[in-house]
C-alpha cells in the first residue's frame, strides 16, 4: 500500500477525518445542491398552489402574529417558532399566496443550507441525490410552503447532525460547532420535544466520547430554542410539568401504542389519521416506505466496509429516535411527523443507491442502474399522484371554510364576533372572528362566558346537521349552510331584551 493510502486509512481510524482523495472538493460543490433546492422551491410553487388557503394548524400559528384576525387558542404542545417564522409576512399582510411564496423560498434555502452542512462527509452526488429524494416526497412538497413546524425540525436535524460529524472529525471547524447549536436551536424553537428525541444519540456520543464542546453546544442550542416554551409553561400553563402533561393528554396519552399501521394508512394522502380507520392504501403507494429501511441498512453496510461507519450510523440513529415516539408512543398518525426521520435517512439511502449503480472502480452497472432508474421513476409517479390528491382535497375543504365564512357575514356574524362549535378555529379565522370551545383539546371558555359575549357581539354556534346544540344555543335561530347547522345569537340579546 502506498504511503498516501496508508495515511488515509490511519486518518479514518483516528476519527474518519477524510473521505478519500478529492472528496472535499467534490463535496464542497454548490451547484448540484443549489439546483436541488431550486427545483424543490419551483415544484412547491407549481404543485402545491400558492392560492391554497390556510389549514387548521396553520390558522393557529398565523393568527398569533397577524392583526387581520383574533389569535386562536394555543394548546400546550405547540411552540411559537412557526409564528415567528411567518411574522415577516403575516404581521402586515393577509395574503395567503404571498405567505406561500415566502415559505417556499425559505424552505428551499433551508434545504440548501442543510445539505451544505454535510460537505466533506459525503460526495456531492450523494448529497444531491439524498436531497432530491427527500424533496420529492409528497409530504415534503406539501408541507414545505405551509406554516407548520415539522419540515423545519427536519432542516434543523440535518444541520445539527451534519455539523456534529464535521466538528467531531475536525475540531478546528468552528463554523461547524456553531451549526450544531443553530440546528438544535431551530428544532427546539419549532418543537422542543422533537428536538430532544432527535438529539439523544448526539448527546450520548458527545458524553461517552467526552466531546465537551459538542455536548455544551447542543445543550445551549436546545435551551436557547426551548426557553420561550418553558417560560410560557410557567406563565400560562401551570408549570412545565403541567404543560408536558397537557401536551401528552392532547396527543392521546404518550405510552406504548403501536402506530405503524396508522402511519401506513396516512401515506395514502391523509394529512391527519385520527382515528385511523379504513383500508390500507394500494401497495404501490407504500412500497417506498418498506424500501427505505432496507436501503438505509445497505448504506450502513457500505459504510462499515469502507471504514466510515460513524457518518452513516449516527444520522440513522437520530432518524430512529426521531421516529420512535410517532411509531410506538401515540395512538394516531400524520405523515408530517416523520419528516425529520426521512431527512436524516435519505443521505445513507442515496449512498446505497450510488453503490448499487456504480462499481468500486467507478464503472457503471448498466442493468442495475436501469432498474434503479425505473424504480425511482415509479416512485416519483406515486409521490406526484398522492400529492395531487392531497392538494385537491385540502383545497376543497378550505374553500368550504371560506364559503361558510361568507355566509356567516351575510347572516350578520361580522367582526368583532365569536364562533363556537364544529371547526370553530378555522371557521373563526376565515370569518375574522374569535373562536371558542367549552370542551375538548382547545377548551378556552365556558358557557357562561359565551352567553355574556352574546350580549355584546354576534356569536354563532356551528354543528354538523342533526347534531345536538349546547344548552346556551338551543333557543337561538337556526340556519343551514351546506351540511352545517348554524345557530346565531339573536340581536335582541345585544339590545338588552334577551
Amino acid at each position: 500500500m502506498t504511503s498516501g493510502g496508508g495515511a488515509i486509512l490511519e486518518s479514518m481510524r483516528r476519527g474518519e477525518r477524510t473521505t478519500g482523495p478529492g472528496t472535499s472538493r467534490r463535496a464542497g460543490g454548490r451547484g448540484p445542491l443549489a439546483a436541488v433546492a431550486g427545483a424543490f422551491t419551483l415544484a412547491q410553487l407549481l404543485l402545491v398552489r400558492p392560492v391554497l388557503g390556510l389549514g387548521w394548524d396553520e390558522v393557529v400559528y398565523v393568527s398569533q402574529v397577524t392583526d387581520h384576525a383574533p389569535a386562536a387558542f394555543f394548546s400546550a404542545p405547540r411552540a411559537r417558532g412557526v409564528s415567528l417564522l411567518v411574522a415577516p409576512i403575516a404581521s402586515w399582510s393577509s395574503s395567503t399566496p404571498l405567505l406561500r411564496v415566502y415559505l417556499a423560498l425559505l424552505s428551499g434555502l433551508g434545504l440548501y443550507l442543510a445539505l451544505r452542512a454535510w460537505r466533506g462527509l459525503f460526495p456531492t452526488r450523494v448529497l444531491a441525490a439524498g436531497g432530491a429524494l427527500f424533496a420529492s416526497l409528497w409530504v415534503t412538497l406539501f408541507y414545505g410552503p405551509q406554516a407548520m413546524p415539522n419540515y423545519w425540525v427536519a432542516v434543523g436535524a440535518l444541520i445539527s447532525v451534519g455539523c456534529f460529524l464535521r466538528y467531531r472529525s475536525d475540531p478546528t471547524a468552528r463554523m461547524a460547532l456553531w451549526g450544531v447549536g443553530a440546528g438544535a436551536m431551530l428544532m427546539a424553537w419549532m418543537r422542543p420535544t422533537d428536538a430532544v428525541w432527535v438529539t439523544v444519540p448526539l448527546l450520548a456520543v458527545a458524553l461517552l466520547r467526552r466531546h465537551w464542546r459538542l455536548l455544551l453546544t447542543l445543550l445551549v442550542g436546545l435551551a436557547a430554542g426551548a426557553v420561550e416554551w418553558v417560560i410560557e409553561a410557567y406563565v400560562g400553563y401551570g408549570g412545565l410539568a403541567q404543560r408536558l402533561h397537557d401536551a401528552s393528554a392532547i396527543q392521546g396519552g404518550l405510552g406504548w401504542q403501536i402506530a405503524v399501521e396508522d402511519q401506513l394508512r396516512s401515506l395514502g394522502g391523509r394529512a391527519l389519521c385520527r382515528p385511523c380507520t379504513g383500508a390500507m392504501p394500494h401497495p404501490l403507494l407504500v412500497l417506498w416506505w418498506f424500501a427505505l429501511p432496507l436501503l438505509a441498512a445497505l448504506g450502513l453496510a457500505v459504510a462499515v466496509r469502507a471504514r466510515r461507519t460513524t457518518r452513516t450510523l449516527l444520522p440513522l440513529a437520530c432518524a430512529t429516535t426521531a421516529a420512535l415516539p410517532y411509531l410506538f408512543m401515540i395512538g394516531y398518525a400524520a405523515p408530517r411527523f416523520l419528516l425529520p426521520a426521512y431527512a436524516l435517512a435519505v443521505i445513507p439511502v442515496a449512498d446505497a443507491l450510488w453503490h448499487l449503480v456504480k462499481a468500486p472502480g467507478g464503472r457503471w452497472r448498466p442493468v442495475v442502474a436501469t432498474l434503479v432508474a425505473l424504480g425511482l421513476a415509479g416512485h416519483l409517479a406515486v409521490q406526484f399522484a398522492v400529492l395531487t390528491r392531497v392538494v385537491d382535497r385540502n383545497a376543497d375543504s378550505r374553500r368550504d371554510w371560506a364559503r361558510t365564512a361568507t355566509e356567516l357575514h351575510r347572516l350578520g356574524v361580522r367582526p368583532p364576533c365569536l364562533v363556537t362549535g364544529y371547526e370553530a378555529i378555522p371557521l373563526g379565522y376565515y370569518a375574522r372572528c374569535s373562536s371558542g370551545a367549552t370542551t375538548g383539546h382547545n377548551e378556552n371558555t365556558t358557557s357562561a362566558e359565551i352567553r355574556d359575549t352574546a350580549r355584546r357581539i354576534p356569536v354563532a354556534h356551528i354543528a354538523e346537521a342533526g347534531g345536538t346544540p349546547p344548552r346556551y344555543a338551543r333557543s337561538w335561530p337556526a340556519h343551514r349552510i351546506g351540511d352545517l347547522e348554524v345557530r346565531i345569537a339573536p340581536a335582541s340579546l345585544r339590545q338588552g331584551r334577551g
